[in-house]
């Protein structure tokens, strides 16, 4: 085989496994979508709740209530956030490993391959939590914004937190001041400060990790 068919045959399988892997990212996030969807679904019928009166409370139509339930229509954190409110639970509910954890790491470890994963359909954003308990106290979050993705509405947490801009840059919104952060950079909010997070980036990721003391997610 001459170099230009070898070279040939190489693009081609590069090709190849570069539309495998996003495929299999699509249907990865696909299954996610329909998790998050059915536990809305599941909660909201245990509790007795009718579409019409979750519409109501985030302000939205029954169509939309519905395509969030089945998985297919974008979810925002502050809708989620909205829904969660009404379903008297706190964000991090949410969050789901597909693996189970060891008894004796429980309450200690997270291990990389099994971390609570929540993907916001359609915004770009996705959170795992880096801690074990959903109750704690303190907890560590991380924070994957997608080129250009953004959060729309301001996030309030009670409590103190705080970030670090692990990779990516990030434009952080406190009150009425932007900041451009870069990689390496951190930064603290207080108490119920208002604030938004923007990947200005056109190519790139921006990755955040979160420590959140007293703040209820």
């Amino acid at each position: 085989m001459d170099n230009r068919k070898l070279l040939t045959t190489k693009v081609v399988k590069k090709k190849s496994k570069t539309k495998a892997v996003v495929q299999k990212n699509t249907l990865d996030l696909a299954a996610q979508n329909l998790f998050l969807g059915r536990q809305i679904r599941d909660l909201r019928k245990a509790k007795g709740i009718t579409l019409k009166t979750m519409a109501e409370h985030i302000q939205r139509s029954l169509g939309y209530v519905s395509q969030v339930e089945r998985g297919v229509s974008a979810l925002p954190i502050g809708v989620l956030k909205s829904i969660s409110e009404l379903l008297g639970v706190n964000i991090s509910w949410f969050f789901h490993s597909d693996i189970e954890s060891p008894l004796s790491e429980l309450n200690y470890i997270v291990r990389g391959n099994n971390r609570r994963s929540l993907n916001f359909s359609g915004t770009g954003v996705s959170e795992q939590l880096l801690t074990p308990q959903l109750s704690s106290q303190l907890q560590m979050i991380m924070t994957t914004l997608a080129p250009k993705a953004k959060i729309l509405e301001p996030r309030i947490r009670a409590g103190e937190e705080a970030g670090f801009v692990h990779s990516g840059s990030l434009e952080l919104t406190i009150g009425e001041q932007t900041f451009l952060l870069n990689s390496g950079d951190s930064f603290s909010l207080n108490d119920k400060e208002q604030h938004k997070t923007y990947n200005p980036s056109a190519t790139q990721e921006t990755v955040i990790i979160w420590t959140l003391v007293g703040a209820n997610y």
